[in-house]
């Protein structure tokens, strides 16, 4: 049955791109991922300032839709989706991007050029799923994937089509986000309660759709492509 669901969705990706981006509820939307590495010794104090910079961009940044502060290790991460390009813009040019900039040679790894600017990955929402219960969320996923030589616009159908799988077969999966960085570069970035929400995805239909389609969709395929750039994070704080 499993087999038969998969095949199902595989052919109807291409079909309902158009109308599944139609429907996209952050359509036009873009996001940016900055992962920074903790100077040395350094990384309670920059969780800290990060866990302490939510207020601010929710109080400052109403073209920031969600914003999130992340650690994984001594790897801190912020995930934010704007409006546009213009709130983008905007939040990059925000008290917290100054404050980051300020104290950047104190507590990221390389300073600002090197730790914070070089790291930015900006892209464009293709789909998503969105937001649910997100004051519950303790755990994120962000995925980096580059597509095959020739199937960028196959692979950007497929993430395009499966927000709104997510959205009808995922209720742990709290949001949901399939980016495009750029021609040949994709991400999935998502959140959940706990682990056994993030397990529950890995186990559902656009996980497996993206298993069976990886060999031919994503250079390296399903284990070197996929699962070897799967980022784990807990949540420090959102907006």
């Amino acid at each position: 049955m499993k087999t038969q669901i998969l095949q199902t969705v595989a052919a109807m990706v291409l079909i309902t791109t158009s109308a599944t981006a139609q429907d996209n509820p952050m359509e036009n939307h873009t996001a940016s991922y900055i992962a920074m590495p903790a100077a040395e010794g350094q990384t309670e104090a920059f969780a800290e300032f990060l866990a302490g910079a939510a207020p601010i961009v929710r109080d400052t940044e109403p073209g920031t839709v969600l914003w999130f502060a992340l650690q994984a290790d001594e790897t801190l991460a912020i995930f934010d989706i704007f409006a546009d390009e213009a709130a983008r813009d905007a939040h990059f040019a925000g008290a917290v991007a100054a404050a980051l900039n300020q104290n950047a040679d104190a507590l990221v790894d390389g300073g600002w050029d090197d730790g914070v600017v070089a790291n930015i990955n900006n892209s464009d929402v293709l789909s998503v799923k969105a937001p649910v219960d997100l004051s519950t969320a303790t755990t994120a996923t962000y995925i980096k994937l580059e597509a095959a030589p020739g199937k960028g616009p196959e692979l950007a159908a497929l993430l395009t089509a499966a927000g709104p799988i997510v959205a009808d077969t995922e209720p742990e999966t709290l949001f949901w986000a399939a980016l495009q960085i750029d021609e040949t570069n994709f991400a999935i970035f998502d959140i959940f309660a706990d682990n056994s929400g993030r397990e529950a995805h890995f186990a559902g239909q656009v996980a497996g759709l993206l298993n069976e389609r990886a060999a031919e969709l994503v250079a390296g395929g399903w284990d070197d492509g996929v699962v070897a750039n799967i980022h784990n994070f807990d949540i420090l704080a959102a907006k």
